[in-house]
């Protein structure tokens, strides 16, 4: 008797796609360390790795060895266990949010569509990677690339989507999001000068 789960026509789908999505890596750093014993000091290097689909995972791992290609294989392996899925609107993120991890402080606000990635180092590596394509990054702590990164993975983590907050609220998701102001300057003047006629008409 068969002890694996049964999966539906589209489980199966799911999961196919996901398994066969193939994943990027970017080095973001990469850096000699000394350790001083007896006979002088020992090197080894260090490499800190971005993985992602460039769609919504990503994760970022850590590795060490006294090769830097067997150092970069470590954190990608590192990499692979800490992937996770990013909530996305579109092209950007869901809401503003404040990554923190000890001295870093990451924040990332959503940006319209054609901005781009505005951000540098190991922040743009993970935000490119995880498939975000127009977000505002702006560091406000330290400049330490690994700390930087995982603060911006915690920022990350902590995105929630519209429909699990009006689920939690017990409201529907129109009532959570704010009227969405897309087009250009034009479009919106007009559709502001609608609405506002058709108020004074109901009045």
């Amino acid at each position: 008797m068969s002890t694996r789960p049964e999966f539906t026509p589209v489980e199966r789908q799911v999961i196919e796609r996901e398994e066969t999505r193939e994943l990027k890596e970017r080095v973001v750093e990469i850096n000699r360390v000394a350790k001083v014993v007896k006979g002088g000091r020992r090197f080894s290097f260090t490499a800190l790795v971005v993985i992602g689909d460039e769609v919504d995972r990503v994760g970022v791992g850590y590795g060490k060895a006294r090769e830097v290609p067997l150092a970069i294989t470590k954190a990608v392996d590192d990499a692979k266990k800490n992937l996770f899925t990013v909530p996305k609107h579109g092209s950007t993120i869901t809401h503003e949010i404040l990554g923190r991890f000890d001295a870093a402080k990451v924040f990332l606000r959503p940006a319209s569509e054609g901005t781009g990635v505005i951000a540098g180092g190991g922040v743009r590596a993970v935000l490119e990677l995880a498939g975000i394509r127009d977000v505002l990054a702006k560091s406000l702590g330290t400049t330490n690339p690994i700390n930087m990164a995982k603060a911006t993975v915690e920022g990350l983590k902590r995105l929630r989507r519209p429909e699990d907050v009006a689920k939690q609220r017990g409201k529907t998701i129109n009532e959570i999001l704010p009227l969405a102001r897309v087009g250009t300057e034009r479009e919106i003047a007009q559709r502001e000068a609608a609405e506002e006629a058709t108020v004074v008409g109901e009045a």
